[in-house]
């Protein structure tokens, strides 16, 4: 047992790189949660584009109904794009350094996007694997509160917004980074069974505003300064990912396992 820890939060976005949303359970499969990164965004070479690439994608809020299949996205100045997802052939999109078997969706959020990112993007659903980095290696994510807090003590800053990680799974009731040692082992969370296979490496994504997208906070000047020299899975390190032995809905206020 890991003493009194609990999930504190939980955040998704149904479209990867828009503004993460908070939610109080989820149903966690072998490929993630089904309405989390389910869809994401290309461009006019079939490029995947997310947050790192275009900051202001943060400003769009978002949100999924698998069952209905609809698709909401409400924009900045309070516009809301609203329809039922239907589909307009496949796709291999980049993903990272890989390819990403997706189909096109038809409809008006393509072109509302464009409008406000000011380029041309195109909406394309992930299907069952979802697109979640890692896939299903990384099917769940998990940060601690007092690794958040102690990034921003090494800041010198008041607080820092666990929304800028864009992890899965918020913990609290353990020591800063002690999630780094649960690489390797099995963690029940609610009623899901996950095992961490590696520490989660940061990228520019990390110093924009969970809002608006703006570079605000040197967040890997810090890592590197106080983290860089970890031996770790990968590079400047802030949080864990792993996959799912046990499919199961996870709720805020779940305690967490860990196999002994």
């Amino acid at each position: 047992m890991i003493g009194p820890a609990v999930v504190s939060g939980l955040a998704i976005t149904p479209i990867k790189g828009t503004r993460l949303r908070e939610v109080d359970w989820v149903a966690l499969g072998r490929s993630g949660v089904r309405e989390d990164r389910r869809f994401l965004l290309v461009d006019d070479r079939d490029r995947m584009i997310n947050a790192k690439h275009l900051g202001e994608l943060t400003a769009l809020v978002a949100d999924y109904d698998d069952a209905e299949r609809r698709l909401r996205i409400t924009f900045p100045d309070g516009r809301v794009v609203d329809d039922e997802v239907r589909h307009d052939g496949p796709i291999d999109a980049r993903f990272y350094s890989g390819l990403l078997r997706g189909r096109l969706v038809s409809g008006p959020w393509s072109k509302a996007i464009s409008e406000f990112a000011g380029q041309p993007l195109r909406l394309v659903e992930a299907g069952e694997q979802g697109a979640v980095d890692r896939g299903a290696l990384g099917a769940a994510s998990l940060i601690s509160r007092a690794s958040l807090a102690q990034l921003a003590a090494e800041g010198g800053c008041h607080g820092v917004d666990v929304r800028r990680f864009r992890m899965l799974i918020e913990v609290d009731g353990i020591a800063a980074h002690d999630e780094d040692d649960w690489v390797g082992r099995d963690v029940q969370i609610g009623d899901a069974l996950v095992t961490f296979r590696g520490h989660v490496g940061r990228c520019l994504i990390t110093s924009r505003d969970p809002d608006t997208g703006v570079v605000d906070l040197p967040t890997l000047d810090i890592l590197r300064e106080y983290r860089g020299e970890l031996d770790t899975t990968e590079p400047l390190p802030f949080g864990i990912y792993g996959s799912v032995l046990e499919p199961g809905v996870i709720r805020v206020g779940d305690p967490l396992i860990l196999d002994r």
